[in-house]
């Protein structure tokens, strides 16, 4: 049995389900997210828990079993407290700036890279070398920091690049000058 998919998912205040079928949606203070889920993964809904139960031990279920279950966790705690990832940029003359709602990112290339936040995701800059994307959808949150890491990630000599706040990047010797 799935330790994930047996643990129950406790609704926090002011959260509210709606379920269509096999269309959820999740409504809260930050935003409402919608999502369809697999047929065979059954959703109980209780007072303020939620459990997720499947009808037999095939790959198939076992694998959707934690799966759906996290999702929904996922979606639950972004319409009630919300999701961020923090960047930062390490390296002389990287710099990250706001206008209106576009990140623009000079980061020693010959142009600046323009980042538009999809809908339900925000960007901040307090300061010049840092970065905090946060919105209540996981996976958006998740794939504009990640393409904001990938203008310029980490590289291993000299440690420059754009790089999560809690990212620790190995660091390699180099030539020796002999």
């Amino acid at each position: 049995m799935s330790r994930i998919g047996k643990k129950p998912v406790i609704i926090p205040a002011g959260v509210t389900i709606e379920v269509n079928g096999h269309t959820v949606t999740v409504k809260g203070p930050k935003g409402t997210l919608t999502r369809d889920f697999h047929p065979n993964i059954q959703m109980d809904i209780n007072e303020n828990e939620v459990t997720f139960t499947r009808p037999n031990d095939s790959k198939e279920n076992r694998s959707l079993h934690g799966t759906t279950r996290s999702v929904f966790s996922n979606m639950v705690e972004g319409v009630s407290t919300g999701f961020k990832k923090e960047l930062d940029l390490i390296g002389v003359g990287y710099r990250a700036q706001k206008q209106g709602s576009k990140l623009v990112l000079n980061v020693g290339l010959s142009h600046p890279v323009e980042f538009e936040p999809s809908e339900g995701v925000d960007i901040d800059v307090p300061s010049n070398t840092k970065i905090i994307v946060h919105g209540f959808n996981k996976e958006k949150v998740g794939e504009l920091a990640a393409n904001i890491r990938g203008v310029r990630p980490p590289e291993p000599y000299k440690g420059k690049g754009i790089r999560y706040v809690d990212e620790f990047v190995r660091r390699k010797e180099g030539k020796t000058g002999k």
